[in-house]
């Protein structure tokens, strides 16, 4: 793409920086705008808005069209999902309402692993464009399935007035369980961020593998964290705290025995063999917490939405970029430090929520 567009790969990484902060800051805020204008006229205008962004950057190659257009396809990514995680509150109560969050979250969590494996294959066989003329067509057919069998599915919008959405944010925020839920599936989320983006390096520098190998291990990694979610969804019946705890301990013991067993030796066996169930069992967690916070907050589902969705990205981008940035990962050993530190946050904020969710009931 930097070849292409004759800039170099700095240019490039920031159309990617520059999606992932509009769309999680975007998704801090648009809850409201959904719980008060309603969700399908935006949802429509947003589907069509981001296809027309995906094409445009297929077909204009001009990188600051494309700083734009990634802008646009952030925000109105955002539109869409928020917006379809509060339908399903909409739509749904009880063990149906479980049963969707919990799905969502799966796929939710799941596609930014996936989606670099597809879009490899898609660049190698017919370029770089390839991947936004599929985003662009694939936004038109959920289009038509939206037009043909869809609807408004918030009953009562409320007044969009300032005062009373900043007292919303205000009780969801300053609501204890609902809060440490957003920290713990940010934290979660981070482990997947983090091995993203060191990887590659290990993977391809440390021992020799091609970026196509990056690319198993990447789509290795997003089957884990599927299981783990479908995991979840089987236990569905069973109280959160009495599944997090397990989880946290079993992830406990796997990052002491990666650390051990990688400080003589290893190799990209060892990184994925510890890495797979560390990320089922994040996934796990993931799933069981973002489905409570999505349910927290029924009569302001847009809200809720908007607040988790931007939460994860803002949690796990930190903890991602910081713990890169103050360590220097360039081995599965000190790898396994990081999972470790990541591990033991969530073991204090796992506590800290099981205590005032029991006060809260």
């Amino acid at each position: 793409m930097a070849g292409k567009l004759n800039v170099d790969i700095q240019a490039v990484q920031l159309t990617l920086l520059l999606f992932m902060v509009s769309s999680g800051a975007s998704q801090l805020f648009i809850g409201s705008i959904l719980d008060s204008f309603g969700r399908y006229r935006i949802n429509i205008g947003a589907l069509i808005v981001f296809s027309a962004a995906s094409f445009i950057i297929a077909s204009v190659p001009n990188i600051y069209s494309i700083y734009a257009m990634r802008i646009i396809q952030g925000i109105t990514v955002s539109l869409i999902i928020v917006g379809k995680r509060a339908f399903f509150v909409d739509m749904f109560s009880g063990e149906k309402l479980k049963n969707y969050t919990s799905l969502f979250s799966i796929v939710f969590a799941t596609a930014p692993i996936v989606a670099p494996f597809l879009g490899g294959y898609l660049q190698t066989h017919w370029g770089w464009e390839a991947n936004f003329y599929l985003l662009g067509s694939l936004a038109i057919i959920v289009l038509f399935f939206e037009l043909k069998y869809t609807g408004e599915s918030l009953q009562k919008t409320k007044a969009f007035n300032w005062k009373n959405i900043k007292d919303v944010y205000k009780t969801m925020l300053g609501t204890p369980d609902f809060t440490l839920g957003l920290v713990i599936v940010g934290l979660s989320y981070s482990q997947l961020v983090i091995y993203g983006m060191v990887s590659p390096f290990i993977i391809e520098k440390k021992y020799g593998f091609s970026a196509l190998v990056t690319g198993y291990s990447s789509l290795s990694s997003g089957v884990a964290l599927m299981i783990g979610g479908i995991i979840s969804k089987i236990m569905l019946k069973k109280t959160l705290i009495s599944k997090l705890f397990p989880a946290i301990i079993l992830s406990s013991v796997i990052v002491v025995l990666m650390m051990f067993f990688t400080a003589g030796h290893e190799n990209i066996w060892m990184l994925l063999g510890f890495t797979l169930p560390i990320h089922i069992l994040s996934g796990f967690v993931f799933n069981n917490v973002y489905a409570y916070c999505l349910q927290r907050f029924t009569q302001s589902a847009g809200t809720a939405s908007g607040l988790t969705g931007g939460g994860i990205y803002i949690i796990s981008s930190a903890m991602g970029y910081g713990l890169i940035h103050l360590f220097d990962i360039r081995t599965t050993h000190f790898f396994s430090f990081i999972n470790a530190i990541i591990v033991f946050l969530l073991i204090i904020a796992i506590y800290v929520f099981s205590k005032i969710s029991k006060r809260s009931k």
